[in-house]
């Protein structure tokens, strides 16, 4: 019959065969190699009490890693809690890179002697379907021999502690000192402390709880002896845990008694574990963690000596000079040990988030810390943590950086920086979302740049005239572009969305306004409007009336640019200024308007004299009279105005116009002599100016209220008393036809100083005067204005450019008797005047250039103000006398050129204009 002890045996190994497998998420899958342990991206070490396998993410291409145990001649599929009773821990990083930690003393370690540790795991991709090519077996065998009399085992999912399973008072076994080499870990009968030999273990929580074996094995917790060890392993968080705060540190603290018994006595044996559950504080550069120096759970003996302190990462030591490099460091105080590491050091790695759908990340680092101390004079114990520390996470904002140049006419985008692990998916724009191969497609430069630190940023160029850039004037002559954007990321490798918003925006003067221009003829107003870079996107209002309701009574030719229209002086939306006995002024108010934004965005106003009969006088007696509504009258109604006899009423009328026609001798008219001439005399007024009471006023609805109405206007025709009318007849057709004698009339002529060759823009009268350098170009236009007449030409006779220093005037000729100076060094120079969108009629223009220069006046420069003037005269193009048609002599002719003159017959037509004042510049 089997006794007690070797039940309990029998019954252990049984459990940890029928364990489930182990399924461990991560990203590696290796290569089918005899010499597995020497493959590329793989690397096994024995550190001390560990041994530790490494993969490098070079390897992965798969999704899942069975991990078994090689247990002789079978294979323990290792589950995550069977690892952590048995000494395994396993840690991956989100992109394969992977490291196993294996203690030398764990569940299936062939061990010799507690100094040779041989260790067998076996790798197996599972997947749908599992070949023999993706099973992999490792075998290292590691040495250790430095033994202390308690060793402990911080790992990440489990506390591991050993003691030496035969205590001072106790001896050895005989038979086990004499053949060392056939022991194996808990096979030896005769040891006192062996597994088969527990008889119950107490637990303290702190409180004691008494369990047996195979409760506490059921219950997760290791329990192991070796040729001269004992060892217990406890999972984090088991019920029989606790946590204390040492020294400001919380640790967890697994603290068990195990009884030997046999026949013949009962041995007890005290092992304690305690690991750092906190200690860490964060800075955004730098990570402190604090151990205690004296670790109370652990002993209570104030006064132990630390022999070795080291620091590692990944489970291995480093010395002194790598702790410099990478910035690291370690120091002792009287109450605690305390390690710094810098943030985004090499031997970690960063992590992003999305929380909240916000960017966030963290810095991920696992240092190691090592302590032999001393206590009693003789307990060594060695207590090595491997810790894994992740800062919390830390939002990072948007850096999104403008680059935009507006001449390029796109915006340019950067934003980042990124983890290598953050991929731009899509964009959403006002219109619509776009992936970034759609946005590329569409002609958006989308681009990804990284960096050696192995971030990454991203770029994208839109053009302002794309329509997901949302457009709006700020003002008549600027537009502001606003891009806003949502860039879609995800975070690999697990696919974990999050939207960064940017907005953009650039406001430009690239606006070119409408302008509009006009001239007059004797019966119309010619407006030219040219719509500027915007098109048409405005409204015209003529007085108080759309244009729309005007389109059939003006002329107007319209395309995408331009429009043209003819507005005849009677038509509707013309205002009489003023009326003259053979002439009324007529002004043409227009604006331009934007309903959108409400702004005005021009003014324009023409006024013209048309000729027009006021007042006929007939040699039958009949006299007819045209009564204008004026502006300055604007309340007459002219069918309410009437003669001197208030019964005498207009013959015709509108809401413009009142025309009477009656006898000299009727109406009121009234008569007087002056000399040889008879004047008959009449009146048009408002009929209430001839005593109508209010009464009748409001009764005729002449005014809502009664004010003295002012509408005066006085008909006069003046006949001689004496006259003698010649009537001549000629019986045959005369040999040429009458012709009309040529007569006086009043035309103006301007100059005007042209910003550039151009003469598109000139300057106006604020930017007078003005400052040129020396020799630089004047560009002068002299034009015959309000003409429409394509009979005359317009030519310039005489140009001279005066100074007035104070004390005398001094004059330099530019233009004589049509032609430049020849004496001028630097000579006028003529330039052509062609039909433009501008320019209507050539011939009533004429352009020429002057170069800047000044006067010398007792070898001096003058650096007063220069006007120049011009003579211009008004010529019929069918004119044959010398001066219209004068040629000037050629360059280097002997012709000489005389001064100015002027006839007295040719000053009829000549018209004399000036132009703004120019300085020389100081510069």
């Amino acid at each position: 019959m089997m006794t007690t002890d070797e039940f309990i045996c029998q019954k252990m190994a049984l459990f940890l065969v029928l364990c489930t497998l182990w399924f461990v998420r991560t990203a590696v899958l290796v290569s089918a190699e005899n010499t597995f342990n020497k493959r590329a991206g793989l690397n096994v070490e024995c550190l001390g009490s560990v041994m530790r396998l490494t993969f490098d993410k070079s390897l992965a291409f798969g999704s899942h890693l069975a991990v078994g145990a090689i247990n002789g001649s079978q294979t323990v599929p290792l589950t995550p809690d069977l690892a952590a009773k048995c000494g395994y821990s396993m840690e991956s990083d989100p992109w394969g890179n992977t490291k196993l930690y294996t203690s030398l003393l764990s569940c299936f370690t062939k061990n010799q002697q507690d100094q040779i540790f041989d260790i067998g795991l076996r790798l197996q991709m599972y997947g749908n379907q599992v070949s023999e090519d993706d099973v992999h077996e490792i075998k290292q065998t590691c040495e250790y021999k430095q033994w202390a009399s308690r060793e402990i085992l911080c790992e990440r999912n489990f506390m591991e502690v050993s003691v030496n399973r035969f205590p001072p008072e106790m001896s050895i076994p005989k038979q086990q000192s004499q053949d060392r080499k056939g022991f194996q870990s808990g096979a030896s009968p005769e040891a006192p402390t062996s597994l088969c030999n527990i008889w119950r273990m107490v637990f303290y929580t702190p409180k004691e709880k008494p369990m047996m074996l195979e409760d506490a094995q059921k219950a997760g917790y290791g329990v192991s002896t070796t040729p001269f060890r004992l060892v217990l392993r406890s999972p984090y968080n088991m019920a029989e845990t606790y946590t204390q705060n040492v020294n400001g540190v919380q640790m967890s603290v697994f603290k068990v008694t195990t009884y030997f018994k046999r026949e013949w006595a009962v041995t007890m044996m005290d092992t304690t574990a305690a690991c750092p559950t906190g200690g860490l504080h964060f800075t955004d550069d730098m990570i402190t963690w604090y151990m205690p120096r004296v670790i109370t759970p652990l002993t209570t003996f104030q006064g132990h000596d630390i022999l070795e302190l080291y620091m590692g990462i990944d489970g291995k030591r480093i010395d002194l000079a790598h702790m410099n490099v990478m910035g690291y460091t370690l120091a002792l105080t009287d109450s605690q040990i305390i390690v710094t590491l810098p943030v985004g050091g090499p031997d970690g790695y960063h992590k992003s988030h999305a929380l909240k759908y916000e960017y966030h990340t963290t810095y991920s680092i696992e240092p190691m810390l090592e302590i032999l101390w001393l206590e009693a004079k003789s307990d060594l114990t060695r207590y090595k943590v491997h810790y894994p520390i992740t800062t919390p996470p830390r939002l990072q904002q948007s850096q999104m950086t403008d680059n935009t140049v507006a001449e390029k006419g796109c915006f340019d985008i950067l934003l980042g920086t990124f983890l290598h692990d953050v991929e731009l998916m899509n964009i959403t724009f006002s219109t619509g979302v776009l992936t970034v191969e759609e946005a590329s497609a569409r002609g958006f430069n989308v681009q990804q740049h990284g960096f050696p630190n192995g971030s990454k940023a991203f770029t994208i160029q839109v053009p302002f005239s794309d329509p997901v850039v949302v457009k709006a004037s700020v003002n008549r002559a600027s537009t502001t572009y606003t891009l806003p954007l949502i860039f879609g990321f995800i975070i690999l490798p697990e696919y974990t969305p999050f939207p960064q918003p940017a907005l953009v925006e650039i406001t430009l003067q690239d606006i070119i306004l409408p302008t509009v221009r006009g001239i007059c003829d004797e019966e119309n107003f010619y407006v030219f409007v040219e719509f500027g870079n915007q098109g048409k996107n405005f409204n015209i209002m003529v007085g108080k009336q759309d244009l729309a309701d005007l389109y059939t009574e003006y002329g107007i030719q319209e395309n995408s640019t331009h429009m043209n229209m003819t507005v005849p002086f009677l038509a509707n939306g013309v205002v009489f200024e003023l009326a003259y006995e053979s002439s009324v002024r007529g002004r043409f108010d227009m604006m331009l308007w934007d309903p959108v934004n409400n702004w005005n965005i021009k003014n324009f106003s023409l006024a013209c004299n048309f000729p027009l009969t006021m007042t006929e006088c007939f040699s039958n007696g009949t006299m007819t009279a045209l009564a204008v509504k004026v502006e300055s009258a604007s309340h007459v109604v002219p069918s309410q105005l009437a003669l001197n006899d208030p019964s005498c009423k207009p013959t015709f009328s509108n809401s413009r116009f009142a025309y009477f026609s009656f006898d000299a001798n009727s109406c009121g008219t009234t008569r007087m002599f002056y000399d040889d001439v008879m004047v008959y005399q009449n009146e048009v007024s408002l009929v209430n100016r001839r005593g109508a009471s209010p009464q009748d006023s409001l009764k005729n609805g002449l005014v809502s209220g009664y004010v003295e109405q002012e509408y005066r206007l006085t008909v006069s025709c003046y006949y001689m008393l004496n006259d003698t009318q010649t009537v001549t007849f000629f019986t045959k057709p005369r040999r040429y036809e009458p012709f009309a004698e040529s007569g006086v009339g009043e035309l103006k002529v301007r100059m005007r100083l042209a910003k550039d060759p151009s003469y598109k823009t000139f300057y106006e009268e604020k930017d007078y005067p003005l400052v040129q350098y020396l020799r630089e170009p004047l560009f002068f236009e002299v034009q015959l204005v309000q003409s429409a007449d394509l009979r005359i030409e317009l030519v310039l006779d005489n140009c001279w450019a005066v100074v007035n220093d104070g004390v005398s005037t001094m004059s330099w000729d530019l233009i004589v008797n049509g032609c430049e100076n020849l004496k001028d060094r630097y000579q006028t120079t003529f330039h052509p005047v062609a039909f433009d969108e501008r320019v209507q009629f050539p011939l009533h223009i004429k352009r020429f250039e002057v170069k800047m220069f000044t006067f010398v006046k007792d070898n001096a420069i003058l650096r007063d103000q220069i006007i120049v003037h011009c003579e211009a005269v008004i010529c019929d193009i069918n004119q044959t006398d010398a001066l219209c048609k004068r040629r000037c002599p050629q360059h280097g002719s002997r012709t000489t050129i005389k001064g100015r003159r002027s006839t007295s017959l040719e000053q009829l037509h000549r018209m004399h204009v000036s132009s703004g004042k120019v300085v020389l510049s100081n510069f």
